[in-house]
């Protein structure tokens, strides 16, 4: 099977610093700009230019100090947006002006009181103004989704006619199942003649929790760009996630044999520079990088993962540049794991005191959840001085 490469989109500084709670001074998304460069991503989309004075020299300073991704600045279709947003980007190595107009009837003739043949119209003098910048241009096509298909069709041939390299249809509402994804971008691909002349991007949001779902379907369609964030951040619940993507592709490769440039041991520490630098954390059972992602409490896990760590992890934690597996000691866990913990903090045991140990361990558990590795070296101290005052008294009733 064919391994094709696909083009990572990061837009944790544009969506997802919209997102209430999370935005950030200018040196903090040039900090996060950076990292985001060591790990790979292809295109950072700095930010949204024409927002504010302090957006739009975010984005020139992240195009002129991050030099090996292509720098991406968001601009409605309109002449002030797409010129503010050239500006902006007109410092990086690799430049690209990503510029939007909704085009479902919902959109147009409530928020934009625009007809379709003036939506198509603007798309196009966007997409051109946007080339006299950069000859990198993306045109995303917002509430794609819910738009007629026969109309989208005809604004995607003519953005492409224009001048437009990639092509987003979004789903801005996150409303979409993968099923209609996958019909969705076959069918566009299919029936929109220039389609090789651009390539197609999936920008997925989480609204029922189908984000990274709707965006591997999108693949298998024939999208080529994925458009993400860290931690899945991003406008109500979220984007679809950096990570989950990357490591849905490296794990399930026999299903999704598609290539990234991430270098995925980086995946740990950006996520957690982007919750130190928003103080958002990331939720304990968030897939890949949440504190329990490679935690296991169940006796039975534990038991598995002492024999073989295939037994209950699909991948490895330092693959995602996670230190190690964690056993977590609380009221679910085995004898075999609390025995495994005080071997690794320098106690061999005998069988009653891993007894009487275990015991001690689950009636604290009960109390305060887990029990961490002072609770456990204070349980062994006090076994084994009960055990030697014990030894002690028994001695002494037999010398007299």
């Amino acid at each position: 099977m064919t391994t094709e490469r696909l083009q990572i989109f990061d837009t944790s500084l544009r969506d997802g610093e919209q997102a209430p709670g999370f935005s950030l001074r200018i040196d903090e998304k040039l900090r996060l700009a950076r990292q985001l460069d060591a790990l790979g991503v292809d295109i950072i989309e700095a930010g949204f230019p024409i927002a504010s004075k302090d957006d739009a020299e975010s984005v020139r300073r992240v195009a002129k100090e991050v030099r090996r991704p292509v720098i991406a600045g968001l601009a409605r279709s309109r002449r002030a947006d797409i010129e503010c947003a050239g500006e902006a980007v007109e410092g990086a190595d690799r430049s690209r002006i990503h510029t939007f107009l909704a085009t479902s009837d919902l959109h147009l003739e409530h928020k934009l009181h625009m007809s379709r043949e003036q939506c198509q119209e603007a798309a196009v003098d966007g997409v051109k103004l946007a080339r006299q910048y950069t000859d990198n241009v993306q045109f995303s096509a917002e509430d794609a989704l819910r738009t007629d298909i026969d109309f989208l069709c005809q604004v995607v041939e003519a953005t492409i006619s224009a001048g437009a390299t990639t092509i987003n249809l979004p789903d801005t509402v996150g409303y979409s199942t993968p099923d209609e994804i996958f019909d969705f971008f076959t069918t566009i691909i299919t029936r929109v003649p220039n389609s090789d002349k651009a390539v197609f991007s999936a920008h997925c949001h989480d609204d029922l929790g189908l984000a990274v779902a709707n965006t591997l379907a999108a693949l298998r369609a024939g999208v080529r760009q994925v458009e993400c964030t860290i931690n899945g951040i991003g406008e109500r619940a979220g984007n679809a996630s950096l990570e989950e993507i990357v490591m849905a592709t490296r794990v399930r490769s026999d299903r999704l044999p598609f290539a990234t440039g991430i270098n995925t041991e980086a995946i740990y520490e950006t996520s957690q520079l982007l919750s130190a630098l928003t103080g958002e954390a990331v939720q304990a059972n968030k897939a890949i990088v949440g504190r329990n992602a490679f935690a296991h409490e169940a006796g039975i896990h534990q038991d598995g993962m002492l024999k073989d760590r295939r037994t209950y992890e699909i991948m490895k934690p330092e693959d995602v540049g996670v230190s190690q597996t964690t056993l977590v000691l609380g009221k679910h866990s085995g004898r075999h794991a609390v025995q495994n913990r005080c071997v690794e903090l320098g106690y061999e045991l005998s069988r009653y005191e891993l007894d009487q140990i275990y015991q001690r361990m689950i009636r604290l558990a009960d109390a305060q959840k887990t029990v961490g590795d002072e609770d456990l070296v204070a349980m062994i101290e006090t076994v084994h001085t009960e055990e030697t005052e014990s030894e002690s008294t028994a001695a002494g009733a037999k010398s007299a």
